[in-house]
């Protein structure tokens, strides 16, 4: 007994200054890859977490696919593992990660006795990672021992009995979703006092065009839309063309507040939404992310682009439009038909948009429903619908779509991996436009922060060929914007 309490008292003084970080299944079926996401800390992986690996990776869902590729880079660690090396002094991740982590991968290699209170199960998963957890704390005191799980309950468990756990935050693009990139910035009122020296100003086609020089030149981002109103004052509502740290060159926008500009019979109401028919209606924009809480109009002004461009000027060949079938309240069970049968119900949204699109133009809200049996208009409506696909996002993987206006809806349900897919699904002359509001997030596991709409808007940001707005207010009606302000 004083042998082994001599050896626990000099094991402090040996042990590494780095973390060690105990995984919970969770946070490898969410991310596969947080192998590689602790840098030079170590991590351990208990013998529980790979029994539910193991229970879990049969399917075809979005779960168990994580959850094989996950068993697969264990495998792929312990396989260019030196068999001549003991695996308990831990295995490198330097090469297996390519250099992005420089710690070291622990198995849990003996048993462990139950060190939690009796009044919890130790049958159960979560007990049995928090026991091991509570195990090392005891073997490495001197070492900080943290539980990482995406699961909240399992962390107030493990912090009431006095160990650290915190959730697995490497795969949020942002902390605060209030620093996400709106797609707008007003200029302040001495904008051209301070830009305005050695001004460039030409004209191309019916757009002005003008190179500034200033301190706000840096912070400018390429199809970033710019503002300025002041009484008295003509509005300026611009967008940035070219931007370096020192010059930048704003383009005037098209204005469809006016109804000679009207798209499909739709103007715009507000500034965000002109901003957002401006990159809807540019064919050089590959890529269009709209954000907005409901009545903002996001996939009325999407939809009427894309009518207009396809049935119009012919630019595309059709929408298809796709969205993420996650209920919000009980499931109703399996629908019955064909793919696009079984996703109608999903696309209430739609066929609500495509009425508002297809009234006439002398029609008023009052007659909507005297006028509705009307032949013409049952036959304009069969011709919208025929050049609109709905699809679901399951048989999206491995498809190439060649001059298409892709509509991808509610995109805040998906992770950044399935909007990765979805993305890279277009071919040439294709159009791919996400819209979402991130406070409306019905998928487990996912965050505002880690949203796969997030993601791309922060990454697509500054492209030549992309372009965000997020829409600020709602048009559909006052009960509407009321409700979504007080409740």
């Amino acid at each position: 007994m004083t042998t082994k309490k001599t050896a626990a008292s000099k094991a402090p003084a040996s042990q590494p200054k780095n973390k060690l970080f105990v995984l919970d299944t969770n946070v490898l079926m969410h991310d596969p890859l947080s192998l590689f996401r602790f840098e030079e800390h170590d991590i351990f992986v208990p013998m529980m977490t790979l029994e539910e690996l193991d229970a879990n990776k049969k399917g075809m869902t979005e779960v168990a696919r994580n959850t094989r590729q996950a068993s697969r880079l264990l495998d792929e660690i312990i396989c260019d593992y030196d068999d001549n090396q003991d695996i308990r002094t831990g295995i490198s991740l330097a090469a297996p990660s390519r250099q992005l982590a420089s710690g070291r991968l622990f198995l849990q290699t003996e048993a462990i006795n139950n060190t939690i209170p009796h009044a919890l199960p130790t049958g159960k998963a979560d007990n049995q990672i928090i026991s091991v957890a509570l195990h090392l704390c005891e073997k490495f005191p001197g070492r900080p021992v943290i539980l990482v799980s995406k699961d909240i309950n399992m962390r107030i468990k493990a912090r009431a009995l006095g160990l650290a756990a915190q959730d697995y935050f490497n795969d949020k693009v942002l902390e605060d979703t209030d620093l996400l990139y709106t797609g707008t910035r007003e200029l302040p009122a001495d904008f051209w006092d301070k830009h305005g020296k050695g001004l460039e100003s030409w004209k191309q086609e019916t757009h002005t065009f003008y190179r500034i020089k200033g301190p706000l030149c840096k912070d400018l981002l390429i199809n970033e839309h710019v503002w300025q109103e002041s009484e008295g004052n003509q509005p300026l509502y611009a967008w940035v063309r070219e931007a370096d740290l020192k010059t930048a060159v704003l383009e005037t926008l098209v204005d469809y507040t006016h109804q000679k500009n009207a798209v499909w019979g739709i103007t715009a109401r507000n500034r965000e939404q002109n901003f957002a028919l401006n990159l809807l209606m540019n064919p050089d924009i590959d890529f269009v992310t709209l954000l907005g809480q409901a009545g903002t109009g996001k996939t009325l002004l999407t939809l009427a682009a894309g009518l207009t461009q396809v049935l119009d000027s012919k630019r595309y060949s059709e929408i298809i439009m796709t969205r993420v079938t996650v209920p919000v309240g009980e499931d109703i069970g399996f629908l019955p038909g064909t793919e696009e049968e079984k996703m109608n119900p999903w696309m209430g949204a739609l066929d609500d948009n495509l009425d508002v699109l297809n009234r006439p133009p002398e029609e008023s809200a009052s007659t909507l429903t005297t006028s509705s049996g009307d032949w013409g208009r049952a036959a304009t409506m069969d011709l919208i619908r025929s050049r609109i696909k709905v699809k679901s996002l399951n048989f999206m993987r491995g498809r190439t779509f060649m001059s298409k206006f892709l509509i991808i809806d509610e995109a805040q349900n998906l992770t950044p991996k399935q909007m990765k897919t979805l993305i890279t699904r277009a071919g040439p002359g294709t159009k791919v436009v996400c819209m979402g509001n991130i406070a409306q997030i019905d998928t487990p596991y996912l965050t505002e922060g880690s949203s796969g709409l997030t993601y791309v808007v922060d990454r697509f940001k500054g492209w030549p060929h992309a372009g965000h707005i997020t829409l600020q207010r709602g048009e559909r009606s006052r009960l509407a914007d009321h409700a979504a302000e007080i409740l």
